[in-house]
């Protein structure tokens, strides 16, 4: 796959083709985006500050692709990425984590994304010290013999004692029996530090769970102590390896990395934000805490700096992507601040039978190849004609119809029922291979198609 910075908003148009069926509209409009964050980046520094991203509204039901389109936008761009729930902010008593939550949120994601990426420049470093830590706890009293510097000018070799070569021959003994895996099940005591926090960070309004993690962050702020465990040697090597990787990798500088590009290219998912509307009827009750939450929203939508525990975040170039069904209210009934804040809106269309077809069939990583990839592991292979694909097609949108329209999610609801005989016997039927024909998917969905008070609580 190309550079994201040379690719257009046709190229990343057809990189979500990959994975999101139809909508169109919505594609184009996330790629402008996008591409929008390229050409910003390519402007004088003054002229950067006064551009602001065109954050967006998605318009649509359940299941059509509002959320996996920002995901996939996400990944393209491997930016850093969180999706909140706007009604978790109106819990009653205004007892929800504060919204400036979202944006601690998003830093440490970044952080987690950073880490992991300094961390592979330095894993090979990271596993010769894990290794030698290793079999100085499997090898008490014989230790690694530190190598002499050689001299530039001359090749003389010095020949160690009888002794020490006998040790350093055990510990090569080991070392390969270490790498080739013959020690994996050996039990070991290692003892392993708790992480030291990056900064304390305690939120206002936050949950129990927020508090109990501020509160081990101020115990854990000068390393903690280390805590002897009884573990494999397998496991043995997994921790010391991810603890010599914490010693190398430079918390700082992924700190400041992360802030920027959370900042620069950092993408937040608002869901549900018709809940928060206030709707036609107006008047007191919940909807003083809907307007509530949106007047908090705002700042951070407009801009504004927020303390998290890796320092100060501004979020005034954070693209802000929000989604609703809109069912019982519209976006012009969320206050006209916030409205401003999100100038592009797009609507999702509801998914057709064709639609369904095209999800079953074309996308990389296609529910019928998931299941068939899954049922494979147990040496059984599944195999569907087109007919019962387009079979399944047409029963998830009658369904859909029918009852709640949950869009694509529908589907999977079907695919566990259809095959759930063959998951349950997979392990009597190894060698076999299974064909999902129309009759086949008639046969087990049809009683309960035409059974509409069955098909509500099993379809």
């Amino acid at each position: 796959m190309r550079n994201l910075d040379e690719m257009v908003p046709a190229e990343i148009v057809r990189e979500l083709d990959k994975y999101i069926i139809g909508q169109d509209e919505a594609k184009r409009v996330v790629a402008i985006a996008l591409r929008n964050r390229v050409r910003r980046r390519r402007l004088p520094k003054e002229l950067q500050e006064e551009i602001s991203p065109k954050n967006i509204i998605m318009i649509g039901s359940t299941g059509v692709g509002k959320t996996e389109i920002a995901r996939r936008l996400s990944r393209l761009s491997g930016a850093p990425f969180v999706k909140v729930e706007a009604s978790k902010y109106t819990e009653v008593g205004y007892v929800g984590r504060d919204v400036e939550s979202m944006v601690r949120d998003l830093m440490s994601v970044a952080v987690s994304m950073v880490k992991s990426e300094l961390a592979e420049a330095v894993e090979e470093e990271a596993k010769r010290r894990a290794e030698e830590h290793l079999l100085d706890l499997l090898l008490p009293g014989v230790k690694a013999k530190k190598p002499e510097k050689a001299s530039e000018e001359t090749d003389v070799i010095v020949v160690a004692p009888d002794g020490e070569s006998e040790k350093t021959s055990t510990r090569e003994k080991f070392r390969k029996m270490l790498r080739d895996g013959k020690l994996d099940e050996r039990e070991i005591e290692v003892s392993v530090s708790n992480k030291p926090a990056s900064g304390v960070e305690i939120m206002a309004g936050g949950s129990m769970d927020d508090l109990q993690n501020a509160m081990n962050s101020i115990g854990n702020i000068f390393g903690g102590k280390k805590k002897k465990r009884s573990v494999t040697v397998k496991r043995a090597k997994e921790l010391l390896l991810e603890e010599e990787m914490d010693k190398l990798v430079d918390m700082d500088r992924a700190s400041d990395i992360a802030k920027d590009r959370v900042e620069q290219l950092g993408i937040i998912f608002i869901d549900e934000i018709d809940k928060v509307a206030i709707g036609k009827h107006g008047g007191g009750g919940p909807d003083v805490s809907r307007e509530g939450v949106q007047r908090d929203i705002l700042p951070i939508v407009e801009g504004c700096k927020v303390n998290t525990k890796f320092g100060m975040v501004d979020t005034s170039h954070i693209l802000f992507i929000a989604a609703g069904a809109f069912h019982m209210s519209k976006p012009s009934d969320l206050i006209p601040e916030l409205q401003g804040r999100f100038p592009l809106r797009v609507e999702l269309n509801d998914l057709t039978s064709d639609d369904f077809y095209r999800i079953l069939r074309e996308p990389e990583h296609a529910i019928t190849k998931q299941y068939t990839e899954l049922i494979r592991t147990e040496n059984v292979e599944i195999e569907f004609t087109d007919d019962s694909i387009r079979r399944m097609s047409q029963i998830a949108a009658e369904v859909n119809r029918k009852t709640e329209n949950i869009g694509a999610r529908r589907l999977h609801t079907i695919m566990e029922r259809l095959l759930e005989d063959v998951s349950f016997n997979a392990s009597e039927l190894t060698g076999q291979t299974i064909t999902i024909t129309e009759q086949y998917v008639d046969d087990r969905l049809q009683d309960i198609m035409e059974d509409r008070d069955l098909s509500r609580y099993i379809l």
